[in-house]
């Protein structure tokens, strides 16, 4: 390959990665330094390269770039990113225990968590401890310190060959800083002009490097207060007819109802706006949850690299981290699985008589709260240097990630076999929505602990260099070979396994497994001008077996200018733990038990219903194939052009069946076991639904396409400074599952893009970033049955949203610098979206849409 060809190969690499300013230089001056480059590794690559651009699209996101979009949490700073925005999973109302509650992940193309490979230096990492949504395991990004971040390398295409298992839409590789020398202090406080809600940010870098040795240490610390759905507005609350939306109030009410000689009785003391026609009292637990709950986060991170040789290096990585977090929700909720019961001789007893409770909320106990404590340790050591022109390197690594969940006798966790005992005794009165003594309630709560661990072991060795002449040039290539131990368990507390602490969901798996792998890459330069990258990898699973991947992939460079690429892959994902693994484990879902509302007239509201899970230990691994065609154009080095069309398909994929179509199969049917339900009262054919059983299966299917463009431009303004201009712009073309097309439809909007703009003069700098969200259609499930029906009816449609972002920075002297700026500028809310029925229950679609409002914050930076 040709001098010239190298450095315009670089500049548009760097120019569309968006990795430095670019700067005019001299022909001769960048063939002088070409000629000096080192071969570097580039993610979505084991080949080192003289080049970014390889032949895979790779967006980079560098420290000043994270620095100039105001962001401490890298949960809220990829949710910005067009390519990682939909389907991220996040801190925000989750107060759920099928939830991992304080953790967040990153989802590209809107495939999920799970379809998503997160690295760390290249390397792999523990899983949490908790997986999400009961069983979608995924690493936790907040247990990252955006502080310790060097850049963040997204590869947009399918990686199963390179990376193995995950790597199906893409791949999130986190560069930590490294060989940096000197010691810089870094502070920051920032709070929203709403409601109350602020973050402090910490951070020491320190760094040494010598002749034979180098160590870089960062120590990170974060901190975020509460924001409570009661401070939210309309936001905060699940009643949102108010604003055009469902009423999503629960049925376990305070006061509840009860069954009199096995008739259905509303409480006399139920207020007239919570009563429904069928005789509950509804409750809103909206205003008890934490829009954003309170987190604090310490860690620590070290890399250590020492000369033995002139040829051979040691290294070691160890990081920690150790979060905490809290989490809950409204007061118990109680129902007719509970089988609570009221003696006539209650002394508050209405009735005179024995009766059933049915549905009823002990608010007086106080609202449910977590306290969460989670410690992450990975430690990585290994060697690597030079043999022959080869590069080399073997390394081990452990990885951990423990969790616990506890909340003590204050916090709101009531035993329904105590509670039932102070009814019994007369002390507990579970009517009119009274507040009963604080001695009574010691007497019916109790503290609990759930308890996680994810632990990794993992041994790999690889090579690569020139492999053998291939007429003027030579083939490049990289082998080598992977060992994985991994373990997770989720053990609820002991009370919970009991059934003696009702109505909250609860999770609990044990699963382990061990893996091996090897793989080869090949880089063979067909012509001058024309690069084919061939690769392949076989996995062996010990719990569901082996499978093989290739990649195939293209980069032809017809001119200084231009650089097409193209590249096809297959993927897979194994089954995660949790999926094998899991235990009977619950979530609460709301819909309209038609049936019984058809025999008998009762429950034909929306309410909300247990759904029960377990694992299934005989999962095949998904499948999954992607391709990617792409341009790339650079007419001058201040100029940077890409446009990428894109295609995932991701074939026997593990997911639950929709409830909707269990419940149309089995519920209609009084004594089925899939379907469980209650005794029916007198003259009814039809009690209230206990439970549906579920489990998760190989039945799914999902396709997402689209076109990806990125444009950057820098100028010189001479007297005025320099400015350049970035765009990432991701318009999805379809995105099927199952038979459903979700383009447009709810949570998956056609357009997201990113636009910034950064100017710099002498001591001054200035940045401003504009992110855009397309509108998409409201309500998937528009009679909330259980049945997704988008595609039959038309729903009102969720509005576009763009947030503006604002930062300006002084660099009072060599040392110090100080930076000011606002998140959402402009204090957008949401826009208003009816909801799910499921997670989304507040008026806004809240995996999409932050409600946190305009955030204004300042940063301190000194370096020594």
């Amino acid at each position: 390959m040709k001098q010239g060809r190298k450095v315009s190969a670089i500049a548009v690499g760097l120019a569309l990665a968006g990795i430095t300013s670019l700067s005019p230089v001299h022909a001769q001056q960048a063939d002088e330094e070409a000629a000096n480059l080192e071969r570097i590794a580039v993610t979505g690559s084991r080949i080192k390269r003289t080049d970014m651009e390889g032949p895979s699209p790779i967006q980079s996101i560098d420290a000043t770039m994270i620095e100039g979009m105001g962001y401490e949490n890298l949960q809220q700073l990829l949710e910005r990113m067009p390519a990682t925005g939909a389907g991220t999973f996040s801190t925000r109302n989750n107060s759920q225990d099928s939830t991992a509650n304080g953790a967040a992940a990153v989802s590209l193309r809107g495939m999920g968590p799970d379809a998503t490979l997160v690295l760390i230096n290249g390397r792999r990492v523990a899983i949490s401890a908790f997986a999400e949504s009961i069983t979608n395991s995924f690493v936790d990004i907040n247990s990252i310190p955006v502080s310790a971040i060097e850049r963040i390398d997204i590869l947009k295409d399918g990686a199963s060959a390179i990376y193995g298992s995950d790597a199906v839409a893409g791949v999130v590789n986190v560069v930590l800083k490294k060989d940096y020398e000197g010691l810089e202090i870094n502070a920051g406080y920032g709070g929203t002009t709403g409601p109350s809600y602020d973050e402090t940010t910490a951070s020491i870098l320190w760094g040494s490097q010598s002749e034979k040795s180098s160590a870089t240490v960062i120590i990170d610390y974060f901190n975020n207060s509460t924001l409570g759905a009661d401070e939210m507005g309309r936001f905060g609350t699940a009643n949102q007819s108010p604003y055009g939306g469902m009423d999503f109030r629960s049925s376990r009410g305070y006061p509840g109802y009860f069954y009199v000689d096995g008739v259905k009785t509303i409480d006399p003391d139920c207020p007239e706006d919570s009563a429904t026609a069928s005789g509950s009292c509804l409750f809103d637990y909206g205003p008890f949850g934490l829009t954003i709950p309170a987190s604090e986060r310490v860690g620590f991170i070290g890399q250590f690299d020492y000369k033995i040789g002139d040829e051979t290096t040691a290294f070691m990585e160890v990081a920690m981290q150790h979060n905490t977090s809290e989490a809950g929700g409204a007061a118990t909720p109680l129902d007719e699985d509970a089988g609570l019961t009221v003696p006539g001789t209650h002394p508050d007893n209405p009735f005179g008589q024995d009766i059933e409770i049915g549905r009823y909320r002990p608010v007086d106990a106080g609202a449910r709260r977590w306290d969460i404590e989670s410690d992450t340790l990975r430690l990585v050591a290994g060697l690597r240097g030079t043999f022959n022109d080869y590069d080399w390197e073997a390394s081990v690594q452990k990885g951990r990630s423990r969790s616990e969940q506890s909340g003590d006798q204050s916090q709101g966790w009531v035993r329904v076999d105590w509670l039932q005992e102070q009814i019994d005794l007369g002390n507990y009165n579970p009517f009119g929505g009274v507040t009963n003594p604080q001695s009574v309630i010691d007497e019916i709560t109790t503290s609990l602990v759930r308890r996680g661990e994810s632990r990794m072991t993992s041994v790999d060795a690889h090579i690569t260099g020139e492999a053998f002449d291939f007429g003027d040039d030579v083939v490049m290539m990289a082998a080598g070979v992977e060992y994985r131990e991994e373990q997770v368990s989720d053990v609820p507390d002991v009370q919970f396994q009991r059934g003696l602490i009702f109505g909250t969901e609860s999770v609990s798996a044990s699963a382990e497994r061990d893996q091996y792998a090897a793989y080869l890459e090949l880089s063979i330069p067909l012509a001058e001008e024309l690069e084919l990258q061939l690769a392949g990898r076989y996995d062996h699973y010990s719990d569901f077996g082996s499978t093989t991947n290739p990649k195939i992939a293209l980069r032809w460079a017809p001119s200084d200018e231009v650089t097409v690429r193209g590249s096809w892959a297959q993927g897979f994902r194994a089954p995660s733990l949790a999926q094998v693994g899991l235990g009977p484990s619950q979530k609460s879902v709301f819909f309209v038990d038609q049936y019984r509302c058809q025999a008998t007239g009762q429950d034909c509201e929306s309410l909300d219903y247990n759904i029960e899970f377990a694992g299934n230990p005989n999962l095949d691994a998904e499948e999954s194939e992607s391709w990617n065609v792409g341009v790339i154009y650079a007419p001058i080095q201040e100029l940077g052009l890409s446009i990428d069309v894109w295609s995932i398909t991701q074939d026997n994929k593990i997911d639950e069946q929709q409830f909707g179509l269990v419940y149309d199969a089995e519920c209609n049917n009084q004594d089925s076991t899939i379907c469980v339900r209650l005794d029916p009262q007198q003259g009814e054919s039809l009690g209230v639904i206990q439970k549906i059983f579920n489990t998760y299966q190989n039945v799914s299917s999902q396709k997402a396409s689209g076109v990806d463009f990125s444009a950057n431009y820098s100028m010189e303004l001479q007297e005025y400074g320099n400015v350049r201009f970035n765009l990432d712009w991701s318009y999805m073309n379809e995105f099927e599952k199952d038979g459903l097309e979700y383009t447009g439809e709810y949570g998956y909007p056609e357009h997201r893009w990113l636009f910034g703009t950064t100017w710099s003069k002498g001591a001054f700098d200035a940045n401003l970033n504009i992110s855009f969200i397309g509108e998409f259609e409201d309500t998937p499930d528009i009679d909330f049955d259980g049945v997704l029906d988008f595609e039959e009816n038309t729903s009102r449609t969720v509005d576009s949203q763009m947030l503006v972002d604002l930062q300006f920075g002084y660099n009072y002297s060599d040392n110090l610098r100080l930076v000011i700026g606002s998140n959402n500028l402009l204090d957008e809310e949401p826009p208003f979206a009816i909801g799910n029925g499921d997670s989304d229950l507040y008026g806004y679609v809240g995996s999409v849409h932050n409600p946190r409002g305009r955030f204004v914050y300042s940063k301190l930076t000194y370096r020594f």
